[in-house]
């Protein structure tokens, strides 16, 4: 992988992971366009670039909620989040964990990719039938949505997309739906990146993709990622949140012509 080729992928993953139209499905097509055969690790390492927008963009949503966390204080709005948080990321972790292998050799080749795109897009334009009404998520609720952005591991699947559709068909307002699917991220991309960091350090190594390049695609996808979390909030607070579903619907007709066209 050269310079442009680093550049290129973390400037997808900055656009792609923070619009509900799935990095992973992104970066999987783009690779094989490229001629690329990337590790899982590439991919979780952009996401430090994915963390670093979520750190500042969230930061004073996510000092207090620490705050909290410090000072043992559960019954604050902020505090309440805590074990919110917690719940939610139990059936991600889970779902990561007992099947992210079987999903990474499934979701190999671009057919099965461009299946999950268009279901992306069926839920997505399901949306719209989310009726606002509380600003609270309940336990059962937090579940939900972390069992969402563990199918969000699919390639094709959307995390953002599915865990703000969740809040959002469980009545949850737009605002708090959107706070709250990442905040959730959080935990989700500290526990990949430390475990496929752990378990494949050294597989960046034997492939030749050195600091420089991933340094590069980091960068790029910051950059470009703070700008698409903007266009996402203005999207759902405009109420064309289901809008990306013709776009889902798009690359996965695409992608399902080339699939049998080249089968």
């Amino acid at each position: 992988m050269d310079t442009i080729q680093a550049i290129i992928l973390g400037f997808i993953q900055g656009v792609t992971e923070w619009l509900p139209i799935s990095s992973t499905g992104h970066l999987r097509v783009v690779e094989q366009l490229l001629g690329l055969r990337l590790p899982l690790l590439f991919d979780v390492i952009l996401h430090l670039g994915t963390l670093a927008v979520i750190l500042f963009f969230f930061r004073k949503d996510i000092k207090p909620i620490f705050t909290a966390l410090i000072n043992g204080d559960f019954r604050s709005e902020n505090g309440r989040l805590i074990p919110l948080i917690i719940i939610g990321t139990i059936p991600t972790a889970f779902i990561g964990l007992v099947f992210s292998n079987t999903i990474e050799a499934y979701f190999s080749n671009t057919f099965p990719i461009a299946v999950a795109f268009l279901t992306c897009g069926v839920l997505l334009y399901i949306s719209k039938q989310g009726r606002e009404r509380t600003d609270k998520i309940t336990y059962l609720g937090a579940l939900a949505i972390g069992v969402a952005q563990g199918i969000a591991l699919i390639p094709g699947m959307s995390r953002s997309g599915l865990t703000i559709l969740t809040a959002l068909l469980l009545g949850v307002r737009r605002n708090k739906a959107f706070r709250f699917s990442f905040l959730l991220s959080v935990p989700a991309v500290v526990g990949a990146l430390s475990l496929t960091l752990i378990e494949g350090h050294e597989v960046l190594m034997v492939l030749d993709v050195g600091w420089k390049e991933l340094l590069l695609g980091i960068v790029s996808s910051v950059i470009v990622g703070y700008f698409a979390l903007k266009i996402l909030w203005k999207a759902l607070a405009g109420r064309k949140f289901y809008l990306f579903a013709f776009y889902c619907w798009l690359i996965g007709a695409l992608l399902l012509i080339f699939s049998i066209g080249n089968s």
